[in-house]
Order: structure tokens, then C-alpha cells, then sequence
């Protein structure tokens, strides 16, 4: 005999709704047994019949199932908290970071637009106060250029009148094992 597909909606008929539960609470228990040992799992199930009487089955002690499954969920329930906290971080460090690279973008615009003024490009729209302003900036980039400069002479020749100094030296031990005077 073929059965045929069962739809799920509550039985009518209260004998037969009891017969379902009796058949189908013991096919349950028999499949959770038949995990438990096939398996290896601790497994517990729990069921309440219409009238209220409970059934149960445990591969190990229901007691003992039931702590471990409100210890698991607990630890998730923490897990979750503070997986939504890393996420409200990352989303206000991923909003800082757009207004700073905001800021960085308005930085840079200023400094290009700055630096095309003082290669001479750009120079149209200026204003005789901002031509000004660009005039007396290279000027103090010159005089900084030039003290720079001055300082790098000053070192180079420092070191030439060493080196002078260190070739006469020489020099004069040289002559004077020659025996050659002046």
C-alpha cells in the first residue's frame, strides 16, 4: 500500500490526532536513539503531549544536555553582542575615516592648487593680494634656498682647506725626506 503525502495542518478528529502523536512521538524517540548510538551525539528530546504528560529521552542525562545547551546559548548570545559592537565600531571608524580622507582630499586640492601657483601656473584668476602673497612666499622660499646653499658651501670648503692642509702636510714630509728646500 502506498501512502500518500501528509499535510501539514492539525488533525480534526481527536482519535485519530492521538493515534498520529502516539505513532509518531515513538518513531521520534526511536530516530533519536538510533542518532545517539549510530553517532556518538548526546542527544535529548522532549516532548509535551495535548494533554500535558511529558516523554523524554536522553542519550545521557536530560539535566546534564539541557545546562550545556543554555551554557552554548548563553556564549552565543555573547558572541552575537559583541559581534554587533565590532560592527557599530567598524561603522563609526569606516564614517571617520571618510570625513578624514574628506579632509585629506580638501588638503591636497589646496596644496596642488598652491603648488601650480608657485610653478607660475594658474595665475589668471589671482587676485593682485594672492599674486602678493605667492611673490612674498617665494621670496622666502629663495632666501631659504639660498642659506641652505650657502651653508652646503661653507661645509664643502671647511673640508677642501682639511684637505689642503692635510695634503701640505704631506707635501712637506715628502720634501723634507727628499731632502728638497725651498
Amino acid at each position: 500500500m502506498v501512502r500518500g503525502k501528509t499535510q501539514m495542518k492539525r488533525i480534526e478528529n481527536a482519535t485519530s490526532r492521538q493515534v498520529t502523536f502516539s505513532k509518531r512521538r515513538s518513531g521520534l524517540l526511536k530516530k533519536a536513539f538510533e542518532l545517539s548510538v549510530l553517532c556518538d551525539a548526546e542527544v535529548a528530546v522532549i516532548i509535551f503531549s495535548p494533554k500535558g504528560k511529558l516523554y523524554e529521552f536522553s542519550s545521557s542525562s536530560v539535566n546534564k544536555i539541557t545546562q550545556r545547551y543554555l551554557k552554548n546559548v548563553k556564549n552565543r548570545a555573547i558572541a552575537q553582542k559583541t559581534t554587533e559592537e565590532n560592527i557599530e565600531v567598524r561603522f563609526f571608524s569606516v564614517r571617520n575615516l571618510k570625513c578624514e580622507t574628506a579632509e585629506l582630499r580638501t588638503k591636497i586640492e589646496l596644496l596642488e592648487d598652491s603648488k601650480r601657483k608657485l610653478l607660475g601656473d594658474g595665475l589668471d584668476t589671482c587676485s593682485i593680494d594672492e599674486l602678493q602673497q605667492v611673490e612674498e612666499q617665494l621670496e622666502r622660499s629663495l632666501i631659504s634656498i639660498r642659506a641652505r646653499k650657502n651653508l652646503l658651501f661653507k661645509e664643502q670648503i671647511d673640508r677642501l682647506k682639511e684637505q689642503e692642509k692635510i695634503l701640505a702636510k704631506q707635501n712637506k714630509e715628502l720634501r723634507e725626506k727628499v731632502g728638497f728646500t725651498y
